[in-house]
């Protein structure tokens, strides 16, 4: 990509942020964007590699992709933004990213299965998109999911997924990721 054009698309994700980012989040404390903030500054707290903060950054735009909105999935219906966001996001970055966002739904559901305890650290509304998503894993969907190339990505997104709902976090603003995901789209293309 020229430079003029990641600027273009580091702007169309920044207005994202800026825009239907800052929409309520489905009955969590945080707006959308601040959410996504937070999970790729938890991310990038913990060491994440740069594929897997821009993962955990992006990872719910696929709410504002589509023809089911977020609203929809909290009125019973499954969006499936996880599979919308990373297939549009594919235009520009590579399945180390789109991955782990690709998979992100399907690791809440996975720990709900595997790890005793896990169910309990759900917000309320996580809990009940749980039981549009599908709710917790067969063992059989379980095994599965343990042996996909990118599922313990997708798991480690899960983590800063949950934790990043804390209205009195401190949340970079989009900026601050901005020369990561130019690192990136840079790299890839």
């Amino acid at each position: 990509m020229t430079p003029d054009q990641i600027t273009e698309v580091l702007d169309a994700l920044a207005g994202l942020f800026g825009d239907q980012g800052g929409a309520e989040y489905f009955g969590e404390e945080v707006t959308q964007a601040e959410h996504m903030l937070q999970a790729g500054a938890l991310a990038e707290r913990d060491g994440a590699p740069a594929p897997l903060v821009a993962a955990a950054l992006l990872h719910d735009l696929g709410h504002f992709h589509g023809e089911t909105t977020g609203h929809d999935l909290m009125a019973g219906t499954d969006n499936r933004h996880s599979h919308t966001g990373a297939d549009w996001l594919a235009q520009w970055f590579g399945p180390a990213v789109t991955e782990p966002v690709r998979l992100h739904v399907a690791a809440k559901r996975y720990l709900c299965a595997v790890e005793p305890g896990y169910f309990a650290l759900l917000s309320p509304a996580s809990v009940h998109t749980l039981s549009v998503q599908g709710g917790p894993m067969t063992p059989a969907q379980a095994a599965e999911f343990a042996g996909h190339p990118y599922g313990a990505d997708a798991v480690r997104l899960r983590r800063w997924d949950e934790a990043a709902k804390d209205p009195e976090a401190p949340t970079p603003g989009f900026d601050h990721f901005r020369p990561l995901l130019s690192s990136l789209l840079s790299d890839l293309h």
